[in-house]
């Protein structure tokens, strides 16, 4: 039997479309579509995988419109990690995609993010963060394919200095807080995990942040958001924005402080753990089996029951 991450349980038990996330449209024309993502849904598949995502069900709006065939689907340009909610963009044929993936960095003018993360605590913080500025720190991924930021001294499971690629985060704090910071970020780099390895390096984690160990989830899910997409079309050279906002309820905790606090459950499973290693050394040691007692003479059964 897999294993099943601590979060991923409580979310099938308490997330009300836990499985059944669903999309909106923001806009669509014959080349691309533009739609809002909900934490807690995949972008696109992985390899092997069948599982439901952002683009399967757009295709199944799309079909049920009569809009999708051989030559016109959803096609991937960029993604949002599964947690992380906001605005995406899929392109609607080949061509488009091809088109949007090689100017990319061009045709985007702006996207911004949106972050509720911890406050650092002073022990093991790599310098505080100033008001706002430029993260530039390449990035490694390690065993389980989580995206950090390695220190000198890092190796791999081999030995080695970990491979890493760089990443460039600009960044701003739009409330600093008694226990959190709001963050805004655009990302020059593109990177899998960026905001959460650059922030996770100067002890701004994430909240919801199981990978990187966040000590709070106040709104069950990691608090990243896509908040803004600003891009010149590429077929028709308009410019067009779009913009959603974050739950408000993550600006009145970055003002106000967490005020009832709970233990996120990947920190609980650690703590049942060692709990339970505590009981079972007040217990002593387990009885011995008859098969074990078999192959003890009478003297040492007799030294390992006194």
């Amino acid at each position: 039997m897999s294993y099943v991450k601590p979060s991923t349980l409580y979310k099938r038990e308490h997330k009300a479309d836990y499985g059944r996330e669903k999309i909106q449209i923001l806009y669509q024309d014959q080349y691309l579509v533009v739609i809002s993502k909900p934490s807690g849904l995949l972008s696109v598949p992985y390899p092997g995988s069948k599982v439901r995502t952002a683009q399967s069900v757009l295709e199944e709006i799309l079909r049920k419109q009569g809009e999708v065939n051989a030559r016109h689907k959803p096609y991937v340009v960029h993604r949002l990690d599964r947690d992380t909610s906001g605005i995406m963009m899929f392109a609607l044929t080949e061509q488009a995609q091809k088109i949007i993936m090689d100017t990319w960095h061009i045709m985007v003018k702006e996207r911004i993010y949106h972050a509720l993360a911890e406050n650092p605590s002073v022990k093991g913080v790599n310098g505080l963060l100033a008001k706002e500025g430029l993260i530039d720190l390449p990035i490694a991924q390690n065993a389980h394919n989580v995206g950090f930021v390695p220190k000198a001294d890092d190796k791999d499971k081999n030995g080695r200095a970990f491979k890493t690629v760089p990443a460039r985060t600009h960044y701003k704090k739009l409330i600093e807080g008694p226990t959190h910071t709001l963050f805004e970020l655009s990302l020059d780099t593109g990177k899998k995990n960026q905001i959460r390895a650059h922030l996770a390096y100067y002890g701004y984690t994430l909240c919801g942040d199981e990978e990187h160990r966040a000590k709070t989830d106040p709104f069950n899910r990691l608090c990243l958001h896509a908040r803004t997409l600003e891009f010149v079309h590429p077929f028709t050279n308009e410019l067009l924005k779009f913009e959603e906002a974050e739950d408000l309820e993550w600006s009145l905790l970055a003002r106000e402080g967490e005020k009832n606090h709970k233990t996120p459950v990947w920190l609980m499973e650690k703590d049942n753990k060692k709990a339970g290693k505590e009981n079972q050394i007040k217990l002593g040691p387990k009885p011995l089996s008859r098969k074990e007692k078999a192959h003890m003479n009478f003297i040492e059964s007799g030294k390992k029951h006194f």
